[in-house]
């Protein structure tokens, strides 16, 4: 599936069902229609517990405990099989949890590479050019449990950045970095998404990535 766009109808966390009238300000929550497009990038602000790493979780078809719907491209997402997701999550869909899901005894290149394998979208010396540019080249075969977070947080990136994507969800994915740094992988990350006319949802609490962004959102 090429996902053109994503749809949210409705949608609420269901920690949050008692809590419907708090939510009458969210651009996104309860919300009857709201959509991404493929080729535009999306800010997704929020407070601590405001529920965006819920949000990314919920599209990326990692948690069900909401209420509403999600659809690609018109198709509720609760109707794909494990074989669909499996496909979607290789090819169509990225994602940089906050958390970042790396692999603590692995080198920061066998992390993204484990991941590259997968479709051979990107090669080695590409995901180590891309280290280089982020300014961690030197690091690419320590140990990530041995670099800061964020280190980490670059290094996980890259490893979504090396696989095919429509939509890039981005969790979060500035919040350890100085200014040079973010300025650094916001560059990259726009051009990798200009480069798929891809979708980019981001999320942040307060330290934002350099993007240029389309649509700002509040939950």
């Amino acid at each position: 599936m090429k996902i053109e766009t994503i749809t949210l109808e409705n949608l609420l966390p269901e920690a949050f069902a008692g809590e419907r009238g708090d939510h009458a300000s969210s651009d996104v929550w309860q919300k009857g229609n709201v959509a991404f497009s493929r080729g535009s990038s999306y800010l997704v602000g929020s407070e601590s517990g405001g529920g965006k790493s819920s949000l990314c979780a919920y599209i990326y078809g990692k948690r069900t405990d909401y209420e509403g719907r999600i659809l690609f491209n018109g198709t509720d997402i609760r109707s794909f099989r494990s074989s669909e997701w499996n496909e979607i999550r290789q090819r169509s869909l990225a994602w940089l949890p906050q958390e970042l899901g790396l692999f603590p005894t692995l080198t920061a290149i066998e992390n993204i590479m484990l991941k590259a394998a997968q479709t051979g979208y990107r090669s080695e010396r590409q995901a180590r050019k891309m280290l280089s540019r982020l300014g961690i080249g030197h690091l690419a075969d320590r140990p990530v449990r041995l670099m800061s977070v964020g280190q980490c947080q670059r290094v996980a990136t890259i490893r979504a950045l090396c696989q095919p994507f429509e939509f890039l969800l981005l969790d979060e994915p500035v919040s350890h970095l100085d200014p040079s740094s973010n300025a650094a992988l916001s560059a990259l990350i726009a051009e990798e998404a200009e480069s798929r006319n891809a979708g980019v949802i981001v999320t942040s609490i307060g330290n934002a990535p350099a993007l240029k962004i389309d649509l700002v959102l509040n939950l």
